[in-house]
């Protein structure tokens, strides 16, 4: 018996994404801006007990942090859905990150170009695990604009290294981060892929 095409639609491939970035940076907005359901947060308000220990230089006026994850999905071309989970960007909950990153195909580290230092410890992490990442630099309004050359300088990455301008309060901005680092990721990774283009 000969069957005749199937009808079946082909369930779309489950892709875990990590956010990844100082604290501040807009970790939590991106995840919020892409989520096509509530997004998850492990919000807590900044206490007096963090005076001394979190370093809100550059970010005076933030009042909660993510002490766990955030998390949130988006489908890509009904080929791919992504599970974003965004890390802890205080060093004190910094050993959530394993658990996090756990599986991952890349992250994208989100920088500030008024505090770059800041996402130092997260180019060292996925370098060490062998993590494909990009760097994604969040535009906020005021701070000063330099040339991705300059910045993939500053933070001593291989030319490899994708790095590219973002606005974390736009859904295409973020769509646009996001399809590069699945490109990205696939690529070093040696995996087929078709470009998940519009989502």
């Amino acid at each position: 018996m000969v069957s005749g095409p199937s009808n079946e639609r082909r369930l779309p491939t489950a892709v875990k994404i990590v956010i990844a970035g100082g604290f501040g940076v807009g970790k939590t907005t991106m995840v919020g801006t892409v989520s096509e359901t509530a997004p998850l947060r492990t919000e807590e308000i900044l206490t007096d007990q963090g005076v001394g220990v979190d370093d809100v230089s550059g970010v005076e006026r933030k009042q909660t942090t993510t002490v766990a994850m955030d998390f949130g999905r988006i489908t890509m071309r009904d080929e791919y859905v992504l599970y974003l989970f965004g890390t802890p960007g205080q060093e004190r909950f910094w050993f959530m990150w394993d658990e996090v990153s756990l599986g991952a195909l890349g992250a994208v580290v989100l920088a500030d170009t008024r505090r770059l230092s800041e996402c130092f410890p997260s180019v060292d992490y996925f370098e060490r695990r062998g993590t494909p990442f990009i760097v994604a630099v969040n535009c906020f309004e005021g701070a000063r604009r330099f040339d991705l050359e300059e910045i993939q300088q500053a933070l001593n990455l291989g030319p490899s290294v994708p790095v590219m301008l973002c606005d974390a309060r736009r859904l295409d901005s973020c769509k646009e981060v996001l399809v590069n680092l699945v490109l990205h990721a696939m690529k070093v990774r040696g995996l087929p892929s078709t470009e998940p283009q519009n989502a």
